[in-house]
């Protein structure tokens, strides 16, 4: 009977003891989770638009093309989609819902900040002048492509890639007026052009604590030259997609160039 109580006893002070050790100090602080290191950073596009080697002035500032015909600028926008850097070493980044709409008017739109860039140097960019064809044809659109902004024709026609307007003495049309809405995304008379700007040897390092800045120059006196040099008594005026709208597509192929980086 003695030793029952004995193992009986012992049981007991063990149980109490494990009890003893599971209960929580009061005064003891919960182990913090670590957080985990930033992957990506952010990366940002400048577009300053142009005319040549001087700025971009409305209606006042005359400006002269290749072909000797002088001009001035009212409307001046194009989209920009499908933007794609690529990685030293390897690798892209491809930015979802890539459609911006720049219209040189507005400022703030030739501003783009690209987000959840992978952290890395970039050594170049790619990206589509104009609305690829799968949207031109994916239904009502928000954004920089509803069609509220002016820069949609119809269902079968698709979105105007590029919107010049503006006068030259030498135009033949009403009020010397010039009217280019560039457009069309199929067939013989595609005006889509994917670019890739080149970086030079400059480098754009994505890092947890800086924005690296890529400035563009977009030149509007491209639009007129090489390989066509556009004669305004004869070309003034495209509001359609068509031979005429790749002429002008084909010509602004080369309008961007990198100006400088900051990182």
């Amino acid at each position: 009977m003695k030793n029952s109580i004995k193992i009986l006893s012992a049981l007991f002070l063990i149980g109490a003891v494990s009890l003893s050790s599971c209960k929580k100090d009061p005064d003891e602080e919960p182990t913090p989770t670590p957080t985990p290191a930033a992957t990506t950073g952010s990366l940002a596009l400048h577009f300053e638009n142009m005319v040549g080697d001087s700025a971009l002035v409305f209606n006042t500032q005359t400006y002269v093309t290749a072909n000797s015909d002088s001009f001035t600028v009212s409307t001046f926008k194009y989209y920009i989609s499908n933007i794609v850097l690529t990685k030293s070493g390897g690798g892209t980044y491809t930015e979802s819902e890539s459609y911006h709409l720049i219209d040189a008017s507005d400022l703030a739109t030739g501003e783009i900040t690209l987000t959840n860039v992978p952290l890395g140097d970039y050594t170049g960019i790619s990206f589509m002048i104009g609305v690829d064809s799968l949207r031109n044809v994916s239904g009502a659109q928000t954004g920089a492509l509803d069609p509220a902004n002016g820069m949609f024709w119809s269902w079968s026609s698709g979105y105007i890639m590029m919107k010049f307007e503006g006068n030259s003495p030498q135009s033949t049309a009403a009020a010397n007026g010039l009217l280019f809405h560039v457009g069309g995304f199929s067939g013989a008379n595609n005006t889509l052009k994917t670019v890739s700007p080149s970086f030079g040897v400059d480098v754009a390092s994505v890092t947890t604590s800086a924005t690296p800045e890529i400035h563009l120059k977009t030149d509007i006196l491209e639009l007129f030259t090489t390989p066509t040099n556009v004669d305004f008594s004869t070309l003034n005026t495209i509001h359609m997609p068509g031979a005429n709208a790749k002429t002008i597509a084909d010509n602004y192929a080369d309008m961007f160039t990198v100006e400088h980086i900051h990182n």
